[in-house]
């Protein structure tokens, strides 16, 4: 039963899943960047390497022989794992799911190409001059986003002609790996946009968790409710586009989809093939599994019968705002003595400016608003500092 399981991206997310995996009996190894990352410290083992150096991702594979790899960031020479996979490795979802997805220009000519799904008008450049040609073409405003980050860095909105050089400049800096590479998008005037996170089984039908409203700042995060209020007709559209692409890509985990809901119906805008940091809201146990468990069943082929939606929960995150070492937080006692509300402290190793530090949670029963819920974890998460 016990698998040898590689985390490739040690950050808050990967932490929960390794979490979730030690608890199914599992050996964890964690590998990052930068040492004291959040999932090595609750790793049996860990490595420090530079993902993007396909002959460093060889070596740890090649000394540590797991039986299942867990992608949990972009920035990853994800051509190897086509390798990986002939030597008898399971990649999380599938070697094919990790390199679509790690890239922006290959999910999206998926989603809108091949499989015909709804997306926003979309152009690629790769020279500023093709930057220029390419913002023109979908017109302003529009959304500029690098193929390949995380965490919304590099993304920006060009309001008028004086943003383009700017939005050029701030993707090229935002881009991770070697792909020098942007998309042009044309820009969606969505009512709201949610995460549907989407279960794959190896022995089950595809499940999908009550959709995740969230509010989005500079492209990440900044907080996440659930459940989001969404018509039944979106709702279906949305799971069948889900269930299209997930079965084209293939393999079993957890899958962070979003979609923007809009006047004329459902848009597909991004996908990541593991845990989504809008899902952290359900470790306000808004679910009888959150994000992390789903994806640790599945990819160990465990069985889930069923998702249920317990009750409502929202989060809020606590950023930096300057360049340091490891914080104090203050507040934390005075934000707890709230009824139904928790806070995760990611205990990563240096701040710098909006870098995550923290997530406050937050719940209550299905009859209370969803919008008190969420103003009371955003307001909490103001009340915590760091020094």
């Amino acid at each position: 039963m016990q698998k040898k399981i590689m985390i490739l991206g040690s950050g808050e997310l990967g932490k929960e899943v390794a979490i979730a995996l030690q608890r199914l009996g599992q050996y964890v190894i964690a590998v990052d960047s930068y040492g004291e990352a959040p999932a090595m410290q609750v790793s049996h083992e860990f490595e420090i390497i530079n993902m993007l150096d396909g002959d460093a991702l060889d070596l740890i594979i090649a000394k540590h022989k797991p039986d299942i790899i867990v992608p949990e960031i972009e920035a990853i020479r994800t051509e190897r794992f086509y390798d990986y996979e002939k030597q008898g490795i399971t990649v999380v979802p599938s070697a094919k799911a990790a390199n679509f997805t790690m890239n922006r220009k290959a999910i999206r000519d998926l989603a809108a190409k091949d499989l015909n799904l709804c997306t926003a008008n979309y152009l690629y450049a790769a020279t500023f001059e093709e930057f220029k040609i390419a913002v023109s073409k979908i017109g302003i405003p529009c959304v500029v986003k690098p193929l390949m980050s995380s965490s919304g860095k590099g993304q920006s909105l060009i309001k008028e002609e004086s943003d383009i050089l700017k939005s050029w400049t701030y993707a090229m800096e935002g881009s991770r790996g070697d792909y020098k590479e942007v998309i042009i998008e044309e820009f969606i005037k969505f009512n709201s946009e949610i995460t549907l996170l989407t279960v794959t089984q190896k022995n089950g039908p595809t499940l999908f968790c009550s959709p995740i409203g969230h509010r989005q700042e500079r492209g990440d995060y900044q907080e996440s409710w659930q459940p989001c209020s969404i018509s039944d007709r979106d709702l279906k559209v949305a799971q069948q586009m889900a269930e299209r692409v997930t079965r084209v890509l293939g393999g079993n985990g957890i899958w962070g989809i979003e979609f923007f809901l809009t006047e004329k119906g459902v848009y597909f805008s991004e996908l990541s093939p593991r845990p989504h940091d809008t899902g952290m809201v359900t470790l306000a146990n808004t679910q009888n599994f959150n994000e992390f468990e789903l994806h640790a069943r599945a990819i160990l082929g465990l069985p889930i019968p069923k998702i249920d939606l317990l009750k409502n929960g929202a989060s809020a995150v606590v950023l930096a705002k300057k360049e340091g070492g490891r914080p104090n937080f203050l507040g934390i006692a005075d934000v707890l003595q709230n009824d139904n509300t928790d806070i995760k402290i990611f205990n990563k190793p240096s701040t710098r400016p909006f870098r995550r530090m923290a997530v406050v949670l937050c719940s209550d029963n299905f009859g209370t608003d969803i919008k008190i819920t969420k103003e009371k974890a955003v307001a909490l998460a103001k009340q915590i500092t760091l020094q």
